[in-house]
């Protein structure tokens, strides 16, 4: 397994986390397990940005750039659509 690949899936694993703690922190109906949660989600998210800049500072995780076109057109279905 390369390091590339080992990333992705802790970024993967992240991502999951995160949205483990997100339904915990707003569901939890006591203020004391609510706090603890949020500084679990605070921590993980963190943890995502750190890998997030790890993997794009090696080009492992890139972004472009979507062509205005591409969203104009995606603007004019959705307000057909309402």
């Amino acid at each position: 397994m390369n390091d590339k690949l080992i990333m992705e899936n802790y970024l993967l694993i992240l991502k999951s986390t995160v949205e483990v703690y997100v339904h915990g922190t707003l569901e939890s109906s006591n203020e004391d397990s609510r706090k603890v949660l949020k500084s679990c989600l605070d921590d993980i998210m963190d943890s995502q940005a750190d890998t997030y800049n790890e993997m794009t500072k090696y080009g492992w995780y890139t972004i472009s750039n979507v062509d205005e076109n591409k969203i104009q057109t995606m603007l004019s279905k959705l307000q057909t659509n309402n």
